[in-house]
């Protein structure tokens, strides 16, 4: 058994876990939204790119500048049209809501592409690799895995940068701490829930791309992306961005030590660990501070 190898499998598969979460955190810490349909989103990002790179001819990566933006309008308008409202009806609106608009994604995507499992096509890049010599065993890292990894320490970085550093982020910051006061003092609420709604999206549509690069998607993958976000989420902590990568990297650990004990075993180990966090620290190891949620 390749321990250390497990161990760096382990990290870079985490990178996927905490880039899949990173947008459910963020509208939690935010806009207090318990998005169930985040999972199902993330796999439309997928599905919207095997779309636009069949229809146009292009390799996946070009079709990013498409996606992203395209997701962020959904986002925004999501938030308008559905979260903001539902926000305003209680804390079971939301949950009920985005359960609802989870089914209907999921039918949807049934009906109009069928039930059969897709892949992306990474190119090149998805038989790549790289060989390592780390404490006496060589380790074959894949260059998508790494990609994956380096493209979640991105994404969380700009979005602590962005709340940390700028205007936008101080109003975000403002809003999630007192939003009644927020509002007192001229800050446009709906705006700025409607920005975090679109980055949100946006961040699980990508997770979704990488999804499909590594593994095959279909349908009702969303769940269990749902499933293993949030649980990064609470074992890194409530609205905490590098809690959240380090939930992430937790989880793709415990799954990859599981395996070389034995595959049955990775998916229980990884639902026991989040029991036992609950029932230790159910705050998480970081829970959320200034700057990046309330």
């Amino acid at each position: 058994m390749n321990w250390v190898g497990a161990v760096v499998q382990g990290v870079l598969v985490g990178g996927w876990y905490a880039l899949a979460a990173c947008g459910l955190s963020l509208t939690f810490g935010i806009m207090r939204l318990v998005n169930i349909a985040h999972g199902d989103l993330a796999v439309c990002g997928a599905y919207l790119t095997l779309v636009l790179s069949s229809a146009l001819g292009l390799p996946v990566g070009y079709t990013l500048p498409l996606v992203l933006p395209i997701a962020f309008a959904i986002g925004v308008a999501l938030h308008l049209l559905l979260f903001g409202r539902a926000l305003r009806g209680g804390p079971l609106a939301p949950v009920l809501v985005t359960f609802g608009l989870s089914v209907m994604i999921e039918n949807l995507l049934v009906a109009g592409l069928s039930a059969d499992p897709r892949s992306l096509d990474a190119g090149r890049l998805a038989l790549a690799g790289v060989r390592v010599t780390a404490f006496g065993s060589v380790i074959t890292l894949s260059w998508l895995r790494i990609a994956g990894f380096l493209t979640a320490l991105a994404v969380l970085g700009g979005l602590h940068l962005l709340l940390a550093r700028t205007s936008f982020g101080r109003l975000v910051r403002a809003t999630s701490d007192d939003l009644d006061t927020a509002r007192l003092v001229g800050v446009r609420v709906r705006p700025v829930f409607a920005t975090v709604a679109g980055i949100a999206v946006a961040t699980a549509a990508l997770a979704g791309v990488f999804l499909g690069m590594t593994a095959t998607f279909d349908p009702y993958a969303g769940g269990l992306s749902l499933i293993f976000a949030f649980e990064a989420v609470v074992i890194g902590g409530l609205g905490s961005l590098w809690g959240t990568l380090l939930g992430g990297v937790t989880i793709g650990l415990v799954q990859q030590l599981a395996a070389q004990w034995d595959v049955q075993y990775t998916v229980l180990a990884v639902h026991l660990l989040f029991f036992a966090v609950l029932a230790v620290r159910p705050q998480g190891f970081f829970p959320a501070s200034e700057p990046e949620a309330a």
